[in-house]
C-alpha cells in the first residue's frame, strides 16, 4: 500500500470536519476519528508498520498503549516488532495502570505508542505508568501528531503524520460564537451537554 496517512483517514471515513469537543477540552473543526481507520486491519498494519520500522534498531522488548485506542496499536506495533504488546488503563483516581496481569521488569526497554497526539496526556499518563516500573523508554510513536506545539519527553517521538489543525479554547471558540453544534466524537453521545 502507498497511500499518505491523510489518504488512508479520508478513504476510511476517519477525517471529519464540523464542530469537535476534543478529549483535552479544546475545540476543533476537524477530527480525527482513529476508530474509523482501526476497523480496516490493512490500514491498521500499514500505519502501525510505519512506527514499528521507526523504531525496529531500538531493541523494543514491549510495547505499551493507552486504553482505548492504543490496544490495538500496541498489539499490532509489537506483533511487527516479535515482541509483547500491552496497554494501560484508566485510574478512578487519575493516572493510568498496567492491570490484568501486565508487568514491566526493571531496565526493560518500552516503546509507548498511541493514536491521536494533541496534547500529550494518555502518553504522559503511560510514561508515569512505565516509570514506576523502571522500565527503559526508548521512544513514542503515534499515528497522528497535531499538538498546537512541541512537547519534549526526552524520548524520541515518531509520528506517521503532523498536522496543524486549528483548535480553540471554549471560551474562545467561534464555532460556538456562532451557534455550530459542539459534537462529543468517540462517545455514545453524538452532542456534548
Amino acid at each position: 500500500m502507498t497511500d499518505s496517512v491523510e489518504e488512508i483517514f479520508e478513504k476510511s471515513g476517519a477525517l471529519l470536519r464540523g464542530h469537535f469537543l476534543l478529549s483535552s477540552g479544546l475545540h476543533s473543526p476537524v477530527y480525527w476519528e482513529k476508530a474509523r481507520v482501526l476497523q480496516y486491519p490493512e490500514y491498521t498494519e500499514e500505519l502501525c508498520g510505519m512506527i514499528a520500522d521507526h523504531f525496529r534498531e531500538s531493541g523494543v522488548q514491549v510495547v505499551a498503549g493507552p486504553t482505548t485506542p492504543g490496544i490495538i496499536i500496541s498489539y499490532e506495533v509489537a506483533r511487527q516488532l516479535g515482541v509483547r504488546g500491552i496497554f494501560a488503563e484508566r485510574e478512578e483516581s487519575g493516572g493510568r495502570v498496567f492491570r490484568r496481569g501486565f508487568r514491566i521488569d526493571p531496565g526493560e526497554r518500552v516503546l509507548i505508542v498511541d493514536d491521536i497526539f494533541t496534547r500529550g496526556g494518555s502518553i504522559r499518563d503511560v510514561v508515569e505508568a512505565v516509570n514506576k516500573t523502571n522500565g527503559d523508554i526508548v521512544g513514542i510513536g503515534v499515528l497522528v501528531d497535531r499538538s498546537p506545539e512541541k512537547v519534549e519527553f526526552g524520548v524520541p517521538f515518531f509520528s506517521c503524520h503532523r498536522t496543524e489543525v486549528i483548535t480553540y479554547t471554549p471560551e474562545e471558540c467561534p464555532l460556538c460564537a456562532d451557534g455550530i453544534p459542539l459534537i462529543k466524537p468517540g462517545s455514545s453521545r453524538q452532542k456534548a451537554a
